[in-house]
């Protein structure tokens, strides 16, 4: 079952439960599918790959707004982002742990032979797409820098 049909699966047991955030969640995640699935030049077919894709940015949005709102003092509206997240985030690959993210940037940076802060570009090309799902595009590159610069 790919995750399309798992997230419409959850839809109709969120719905049983009636349990509203999950369902909103839910029902905003499949929104975001069938956009791509219909978008011009889309196939009809939407990999897992493309969905973790779009859960990765709904997943960015969600911690961005908390952010906001916590600044705000709009705890209320933080709370309801945060509580999306989570079920957003159930769908996602599990994130790597810094230790693990040093580990294989270190491989990464050994395998393109990069030495210094001028080779960030390569590393990055590199590291984004074999850690892609793993980890965020903002852990990896603070991580690139931070090895970089020993």
């Amino acid at each position: 079952m790919n995750l399309f049909d798992k997230v419409s699966e959850d839809i109709k047991d969120a719905m049983r439960a009636k349990d509203k955030i999950k369902l909103e969640a839910l029902r905003g995640m499949k929104k975001e599918f069938i956009e791509a699935k219909t978008a011009k030049g889309a196939s009809e077919e939407l990999s897992d790959e493309a969905a973790i894709q779009i859960l990765q940015k709904m997943a960015k949005q969600r911690r961005d707004s908390a952010e906001i709102y916590n600044k705000q003092n709009r705890e209320d509206l933080a709370e309801n982002e945060l509580a999306e997240l989570s079920v957003i985030e159930a769908y996602l690959p599990k994130q790597l742990t810094q230790e693990e993210l040093d580990v294989k940037i270190a491989e990464i940076i050994a395998q393109v032979g990069a030495s210094s802060p001028a080779d960030m570009g390569k590393v990055m090309g590199v590291a984004s797409k074999a850690l892609a799902g793993l980890a965020a595009g903002k852990a990896i590159s603070e991580t690139v820098k931070k090895l970089l610069s020993k």
